[in-house]
């Protein structure tokens, strides 16, 4: 009964202008959880909404809903939402009327639960599809279901499901796409066994609001406005806000497993700000271009550290959770319902221009936007009241991409009268009336040129276009999603305890989320009012134990971050006393992960430091390119050096890579170094040497069990790592002691064994390297955080 309606229905509405568009073929559009919320709020009248826009493109199409009910219960769920779709208001009410019509005469709702399930529609629509005499061109799948079931439907689809060769398939997923990165990479891992890259769509649904969607056309189309001053010599600071004023009662189950900067910040408002701050491709309509433009700005963003996000939580949050999942009472969650972050990027455009992510439920206003507040160099003689506000230099200037709600309820573009007028496309933007009665931060409209859509569209809308049209930019690849993931888990993982700010919720707010940028970080700026209560009895913080030796030399402990604070400024006081002293600073630094915070702290909150007088070596490096990822060169580069004023030849990496091979032995690349550090360096000891320590004992590149380096007359030597790359380069346990302060770094709650076993053992540096690190004129000195020290 439904074969023969895929071509009387469009040559019904005068859709099927000629035999040469009808070749174009046949599309199955699979909508999967076809009964789910996001099914009836928003993706049936998305599939409408790409069936009345593309009815007659000369593809003919069908609509399969599906979810686990059985037949007659699921299509009573299903049609019940499909009978109140509705058309946009500028179409003619009989046009609306048939292709409604026909629209529900293409759909049609399948059981599917088993493998037996999904060979029967293949079965359905590879019969319909050669009974009706038609070309296949292309399967969707949209997956509106939890990501725990993708797996399955997944295997399903690609044993059973795939269309014949020469069709397309594209399979459309739903966030969430794991919950950090260790997740997301175990998820992507699974679908790749299924699905080729080019055949997954990630839908992230911002990307599909209209002000959004026009950052990168925006950016294009100005570029001879924009090029001089979208840059860190122009711009102040970028904006990505999303506020609520909804709370999270109904979703707490899902809230209390991600939180305020997983649902929002690490997907919404992340490729907002991506948009704003990546190069542009010389072709914004190359989806490929954009992609890879995308994923190089992505990897440009600075590490987060706790310091750079403030938390809040609405105060009946904790009731919400106790009522919803049974929690005892006296339950108190450290799940955060706002965040603010500051990010910063490397790239030689934004470095040092912040870029503000807050978005946060029970707030005073729903509103989103993406605003870029630009530097105002002016000063205005004339008194504000006599000049032209639309011209006046002194006014702020701004370009403010308003996704909806809030004062404008629409979405916007709107650029300050005193930057420039901009070209926008006058076929789906229109510029709105200069009104003075609305204000928007702080201003009349009057002072913007404000432009809204022609015709306002829902986001599903027009990322379901995007996908019949195969536009990937427009969704999340892998690699980018992987790289976002990377670039947010650490400071989920540091903040994972951190109690979150109680605000009440609303209006009643008042200040008590303002926060502002201070020392490289965030902070509230007001104190807070009421003492926060502490998750789950006792805190580390509530005892210390107080020790001031270790392993009988000093001993400085605190929480990480103090205990790096302190660390940095122990290292500027000794960098100072050397240059006074001698006149020059001889440093070296161990790679690896532990001192990344350190060198960040160095970078951002150090301007005193004497880098012009410092000489910067390296502990230990790995065999590979310097210029590869596990190259402690390139770590303390990204880190540090790239962002202070070290002279160049001050800058001393191994030489590990030379005549185009890795740490050979006749290259003498480590008898190099060591006639640079006897050179340069007085009586080959250094000012001071920074060491970490490993979970096996072994310090700088010097392991257990090997005699490599821990005696002799070798200064530096080449080692044998049990972890790859093995190959190492290392300064020598003797020159090492030769230094006049040795400082040892040791974080995290993975050390702890080692630091508790260090405790009881005396000098064996062949079971424990680290043990023989003993200054034969010099200072040691233990910096320890509280987790490795206490557990």
């Amino acid at each position: 009964k439904m074969l023969g309606r895929v071509l009387c229905t469009v040559l019904f509405v005068g859709a099927l202008p000629s035999p040469a568009a009808a070749s174009q073929g046949h599309i199955s559009v699979v909508l999967l959880g076809a009964t789910g919320d996001l099914a009836k709020k928003y993706l049936w009248q998305g599939l409408f909404q790409l069936y009345m826009d593309q009815v007659s493109s000369g593809h003919s199409f069908t609509f399969h809903g599906a979810a686990l009910a059985a037949l007659e219960p699921g299509q009573r769920l299903m049609f019940d939402v499909l009978k109140k779709l509705s058309c946009p208001p500028d179409e003619p009410p009989n046009r609306c009327a048939v292709l409604k019509d026909q629209f529900l005469k293409l759909s049609q709702y399948h059981q599917l639960k088993t493998a037996e399930n999904y060979t029967a529609l293949n079965r359905e629509i590879e019969t319909l599809v050669g009974q009706e005499g038609l070309k296949e061109a292309g399967r969707i799948f949209y997956f509106s279901v939890p990501p725990f079931a993708y797996t399955e439907i997944a295997q399903h689809i690609s044993s059973s499901c795939r269309p014949p060769a020469g069709a397309w398939l594209r399979v459309v997923l739903e966030k969430p796409f794991g919950h950090d990165l260790e997740s997301a990479q175990q998820l992507a891992a699974q679908l790749a066994g299924f699905f080729r890259e080019e055949e997954m769509y990630r839908v992230d649904h911002y990307l599909g609001k209209q002000a959004v969607a026009h950052i990168l056309p925006f950016r294009d189309q100005n570029r001879q406005f924009l090029d001089p001053v979208w840059n860190r010599h122009h711009v102040e600071r970028v904006e990505v806000v999303l506020k609520e004023t909804v709370d999270a009662k109904g979703r707490t189950s899902f809230y209390e497993q991600y939180g305020v900067i997983r649902d929002v910040l690490q997907n919404h408002l992340t490729e907002a700000l991506i948009f704003l701050i990546m190069e542009l491709p010389a072709n914004v309509s190359s989806a490929q271009d954009v992609v890879q433009h995308k994923l190089q700005a992505l990897q440009s963003l600075l590490e987060l550290e706790r310091s750079s996000a403030v938390l809040g939580q609405y105060q009946a949050y904790d009731s919400h959770v106790q009522e919803e999942l049974q929690e005892a009472r006296g339950y108190v969650s450290t799940t955060p319902t706002f965040a603010g972050v500051l990010i910063h990027s490397n790239s030689p455009r934004w470095e040092g221009v912040p870029f503000l992510l807050t978005s946060g439920k029970a707030l005073d206003e729903r509103v989103g936007y993406a605003r870029v507040l630009f530097k105002n160099r002016a000063y205005c003689t004339q008194s504000g009241t006599l000049r032209d506000a639309g011209h006046s230099q002194c006014k702020p200037k701004q370009i403010i991409f308003y996704f909806g709600h809030g004062a404008l309820s629409t979405p916007a573009v709107l650029v300050s009268r005193n930057l420039f007028q901009p070209v926008m496309p006058k076929d789906s933007w229109t510029e709105a009336e200069a009104r003075s009665d609305l204000h928007i931060f702080g201003q009349p409209l009057s002072d913007f040129h404000m432009y809204s859509p022609v015709k306002e569209r829902d986001a599903y809308s027009v990322l379901i276009s995007n996908i019949y049209h195969g536009r990937k930019d427009f969704f999340i690849t892998t690699e980018n999603l992987l790289a976002s993931w990377a670039f947010w888990t650490p400071l989920l993982a540091s903040t994972s305890r951190q109690p979150p700010r109680l605000y009440p919720g609303g209006v009643e707010n008042q200040q008590l989320l303002d926060f502002e940028m201070v020392s490289g970080g965030l902070a509230f700026s007001v104190a807070e009012p009421a003492e926060l209560l502490r998750p789950g009895g006792q805190m580390p913080s509530d005892f210390r134990a107080i020790q001031s030796k270790f392993r009988q030399s000093p001993l400085v402990s605190a929480w990480a971050e103090d205990l790096i604070s302190q660390l940095a400024s122990d290292m500027e006081q000794a960098a100072v006393s050397s240059v006074a002293r001698s006149g020059h600073f001889h440093l070296a630094l161990s790679g690896g992960s532990s001192p990344v915070g350190l060198f960040q702290r160095l970078a951002r909150h150090h301007y005193s430091f004497p880098w012009q007088h410092t000489h910067v070596w390296l502990v230990d490096e790995r065999c590979v390119p310097l210029t590869h990822s596990e190259s402690n060169f390139q770590g303390l580069h990204r880190h540090l050096l790239q962002h202070v004023r070290v002279p160049y030849f001050n800058i001393h990496p191994m030489p590990v890579h030379l005549n185009q091979r890795l740490c050979v032995e006749e290259d003498a690349g480590a008898q190099l170094y060591a006639k640079d550090i006897a050179a340069l360096v007085a009586n080959a000891s250094f000012d001071l040497v920074l060491l970490g320590v490993g979970t096996d004992g072994h310090t700088a590149s010097l392991f257990p069990h090997s005699e490599s380096g821990l005696q002799g007359a070798a200064s530096v030597v080449l080692t044998e790592s049990p972890v790859k790359p093995h190959q190492r380069m290392s300064l020598s346990l003797p020159l090492i002691n030769r230094a006049r302060r040795v400082f040892v770094l040791v974080l995290g709650k993975g050390k702890h064994d080692i630091t508790a076993l260090l405790s009881r053992v005396g000098h064996e540096p062949s079971k424990w390297p680290i043990s023989g690190v003993s200054p034969s004129s010099g200072q040691l000195v233990w910096y320890m955080d509280y987790e490795a020290l206490l557990g």
